[in-house]
């Protein structure tokens, strides 16, 4: 850790105990947006990054202050607990050092989720910590339209990141302060759904967001944060059909079969024919699937330590991993078939929060229904993306966030915090009568 690293997080720290409630989600944020992975604390066997050590700190404050999620345990949080919990229990099943490494995984998502679900307990809460995102990730956008056009990343300094930008296929391909162009870009893509819950009562922060979100996209010269960005349009654009929710996923599942039944290849090969952006390595994830599939054997009950031969190329300098480009799989290979089901539930739990609150009646104090269907739209993305990329640096954080948002939607969580407010005689979460009103 640098001096410039040192000093960050301290300021992060101190801001982290002293700030009231409603801001204390702000030093999270900013080191999620400014911070590379490269800023570290090593004692002994653990390492500490920056994201890191201010969860800890959070932590700290909770503790000293009492602080707990809205509305108490709910059901996203259950199977996020069973998600730490089995991941923690196939230990013995892995190499030495797997213990730490696991518990890090944990500080790293539950960590982010759970501050976020005591820090974020109302409408109002959600849109603070959008728009401080939005106007946080304007030099981010700006640091990698720089670094596509000059080759070099300004975040260097930083550690954690390489200092020429990555290229293929003749393009520049920016990353700004993530491991990798696809998780910068991502992020951008996350942020343009998170931009547009704003546009009814902040439309400058809105304003900025939208435009740092599809800078970060369009820099990153990437096909999964393109296709992640078309993914959270169209879940987007379900708002239309929100009555019509079953029949659609029902023709969807129709769509995925009658396509099995006509290609050659698995159906899962629809992916390496997605390019975007020019030199798309689509077709390896596909085989990524197909090889863990023949593999299952290895995997299935508590996952894996070693993947190489899974695919005919690795990471470099790693001869026991393979590159896993599938969130799905990661969980897969820390913990089996078991971890992965549980991850996905956890998914659902989600989307069924964001299900029930759309379908609140617009008197409600849960009927701000459009900026929660922006919640789900940008889950969605993500949902979709995770097909393509593992996250594994503090790209994370943003994943989390949005389920932490997603839980604060639900109807009785809404209304316990409507109550809260109204006892200290502040506005209720906003309502609207229509989405087309709301976007007007």
């Amino acid at each position: 850790m640098n001096a410039a690293g040192a000093i960050f997080t301290l300021v992060a720290v101190l801001l982290q105990l002293a700030l009231p409630r409603r801001l204390a989600i702000v030093p999270l944020l900013v080191t999620f947006a400014w911070m590379t992975r490269g800023q570290v604390l090593d004692v002994g066997s653990a390492n500490f990054t920056v994201m890191r050590i201010v969860i800890c700190a959070g932590f700290l404050r909770v503790l000293l202050r009492g602080e707990r999620p809205a509305h108490g345990v709910n059901s996203v949080d259950v199977w996020l607990l069973i998600w730490a919990a089995w991941l923690m229990a196939v230990v013995p099943f892995h190499a030495d050092g797997a213990f730490v490494f696991r518990v890090g995984l944990i500080g790293d998502y539950l960590g982010g989720y759970f501050l976020a679900r005591i820090f974020l307990r109302s409408a109002q809460d959600v849109e603070l910590s959008f728009k401080v995102l939005s106007v946080c990730f304007v030099p981010v956008a700006i640091s990698m339209v720089v670094e596509k056009l000059s080759g070099h990343n300004p975040f260097f300094a930083l550690g954690g990141v390489h200092e020429l930008a990555e290229i293929r296929n003749g393009k520049i391909r920016a990353s700004g302060p993530y491991a990798h162009p696809i998780l910068g870009g991502m992020v951008g893509a996350a942020l343009v759904a998170m931009a547009m819950c704003l546009w009814r009562t902040h439309r400058a922060s809105a304003l900025l967001g939208l435009t740092a979100g599809a800078t970060m996209v369009m820099a990153s010269n990437s096909s999964g944060p393109i296709l992640m960005e078309l993914f959270v349009v169209l879940g987007l654009l379900m708002w239309n059909f929100r009555q019509h929710l079953s029949a659609l996923r029902w023709s969807a599942l129709a769509g995925v079969l009658a396509l099995a039944a006509v290609m050659r290849d698995p159906v899962y090969f629809v992916i390496a024919k997605i390019d975007l952006a020019g030199g798309s390595t689509g077709w390896h994830r596909a085989q990524l699937i197909r090889s863990s599939i023949a593999h299952l054997d290895e995997w299935w009950i508590a996952g894996t330590d070693r993947t190489r031969h899974w695919m005919s190329s690795g990471i470099v300098g790693n001869t026991q991993d393979a590159d896993i480009t599938n969130h799905y799989l990661q969980m897969g290979v820390w913990g089996g078939l078991p971890l992965m089901l549980i991850f996905c539930i956890a998914l659902l739990m989600a989307f069924r929060a964001i299900g029930r609150t759309a379908r609140q009646p617009m008197g409600e104090p849960s009927g701000h229904r459009p900026q929660c269907w922006f919640i789900g739209a940008a889950l969605f993305g993500y949902v979709m993306s995770f097909l393509s990329i593992s996250l594994f640096d503090q790209s994370n954080f943003g994943f989390m966030l949005l389920l932490a948002a997603a839980s604060v939607s639900q109807p009785e969580v809404l209304r316990s915090a409507s109550e809260m407010l109204l006892d200290e005689d502040t506005p209720q979460p906003f309502v609207t009568p229509s989405f087309a009103h709301w976007a007007h």
